[in-house]
């Protein structure tokens, strides 16, 4: 026999619960830009607070005010755009060769077995070698001019791309490939269409990574017997103990790494348009 409560019970709808997106809960209260700025800033702000109160000597690390007022000088003086220009132009051709020479290398390695035989060996082999270890070698090669400092850069660049772009091209979807053959491609149709657009990703990685050794190794390439450029001028502040310029040099190396890294972005975006990824919840 139904009861009165159980009758009622079994007449009423169900309880529906209603998911509610992201965008249907309304914007985060607080925006992206300010979550990120937040935590430069807060550091800044110590490090000026720690400087005025002396507890940060300027013999140890000038304020950021002083440093902001010797960026301006060296930036009336023309000092500031002589330096970014030369370490720039040495930045660039490096990337450039290495880039020819890795795209090459990976090209050739990843596509054919016989490749892989006769290149990734040496090249696995070499890339153990630090880069830095090789300076006085190419010294002796290339003498003290800008070729050491450029050929420097061109090794560091090399072997981060190399090893995404040959792990890009080795780890393609067999399928895809195979259902490329199937649809009558040939084997240079593959390479193009297939191959060497799902290695794209991976090798965009390693030229993030590339650009940032490329700084690092423009760092001690400067040390090389340079007249200019950014590495010369952190050279010549050190021997003054002018804090303030070594600070203004480094936070030109992280500009410029960060410019060079929104290049990349920006061509992921373009290249990489067909292919929607996870961006984050």
């Amino acid at each position: 026999m139904t009861t009165t409560s159980e009758r009622e019970r079994t007449s009423s709808p169900p309880e529906v619960e209603t998911l509610r997106t992201r965008h249907t809960r309304g914007p985060d209260r607080v925006p992206r830009w300010v979550v990120k700025t937040a935590s430069p800033v807060v550091l800044i702000v110590l490090w000026q607070v720690l400087s005025s109160t002396g507890v940060l000597p300027r013999d140890v690390l000038a304020s950021p005010v002083t440093v902001a007022v010797t960026a301006a000088e060296m930036w009336a003086d023309g000092a500031l755009q002589s330096a970014v220009a030369v370490s720039s132009v040495r930045v660039l051709s490096g990337i450039a060769i290495g880039l020819v020479a890795a795209v090459l290398l990976a090209t050739l390695s990843g596509l054919f077995r016989r490749g892989e035989d006769v290149i990734d060996a040496p090249v696995q082999m070499l890339r153990t070698v630090p880069v830095i270890g090789l300076i006085p070698l190419l010294i002796i090669w290339f003498g003290i001019g800008e070729e050491p400092k450029i050929a420097l850069i061109a090794l560091a660049v090399t072997f981060p791309l190399y090893m995404n772009l040959f792990g890009g091209i080795r780890n393609v979807d067999a399928t895809l490939v195979e259902a490329a053959r199937t649809l009558g491609l040939g084997w240079f149709g593959q390479v193009r269409h297939v191959i060497l657009p799902s290695a794209m990703p991976q090798f965009l990685v390693g030229l993030r990574y590339a650009l940032g050794t490329a700084w690092l190794a423009l760092v001690f390439g400067e040390t090389i017997n340079a007249t200019s450029g950014i590495g010369y001028e952190m050279n010549t502040a050190r021997e003054f103990f002018q804090t303030d310029v070594i600070v203004v040099c480094l936070a030109l190396y992280a500009v410029l790494g960060l410019v060079g890294d929104l290049v990349v972005r920006t061509l992921e975006r373009g290249l990489l348009s067909w292919r929607p990824a996870f961006s984050g919840r």
